[in-house]
């Protein structure tokens, strides 16, 4: 019974129509998508001068990306 009640305040609840399990599962996927942008500009930081000089950037440009907050998702899509 007492499953059943706990499942059922778990049903209920919800922030901006998702659910709690929803809102996890989106919260989760964030925080691994802001832990992979800081670990990508962290391998950007550590390249050399001449691998940046074969991809085309300058370490001006590899500093303007490496100082972005780790929210700051180039790809996230702007309202």
């Amino acid at each position: 019974m007492k499953a059943q009640k706990g499942y059922a305040i778990a049903a209920v609840w919800s922030v901006k129509g998702l659910s709690v399990r929803a809102y996890a599962q989106f919260a989760w996927a964030q925080v691994k998508r802001w832990n992979q942008l800081a670990k990508e500009r962290q391998q950007l930081a550590a390249l050399g001068d001449e691998a940046l000089k074969d991809i085309g950037l300058s370490r001006a440009d590899v500093m303007q990306e490496v100082e972005r907050p780790f929210w700051d998702d180039p790809f996230k899509h702007r309202s």
